[in-house]
């Protein structure tokens, strides 16, 4: 199999994983999206309670098990946003864009305050 090495080629492959398997009839967008919350809520374990030092420096074992649940957030969000025709990448952009009138440069700067309050 090629490498996955655009949201393309990963969506594609996990049409075809799921379809090998038949789990199309359980994927439907509520639940892809129960899936992604739930596997986000695993990967905000592995920092749960440390300094924000440590969250820097994980332990090899600890990296090893938070690569897996960004690759299982990763894969709900692909699958959840393929189900609902959306772009992600296209969404991204737009949301940047937006993220970039809400938060100018000379306002945000160095602060973590929502845009409403700049």
């Amino acid at each position: 199999m090629p490498r996955i090495d655009s949201i393309d080629i990963l969506r594609d492959r996990l049409r075809l994983f799921i379809a090998e398997r038949d789990w199309g009839q359980f994927h439907n967008p509520k639940n892809l999206a129960m899936a992604l919350v739930a596997e986000a809520g695993e990967l905000v374990e592995h920092f749960q309670w440390l300094t924000p030092e440590q969250a820097d420096r994980l332990p090899p074992e600890t990296l090893a098990e938070v690569e897996h649940e960004i690759a299982d957030v990763l894969i709900f969000l692909v699958e959840l946003a393929d189900r609902l025709r959306i772009d992600p990448l296209a969404a991204a952009e737009k949301k940047l864009a937006l993220n970039a009138q809400k938060y100018p440069v000379e306002k945000a700067r160095g602060r973590a305050t929502k845009y409403d309050k700049l």
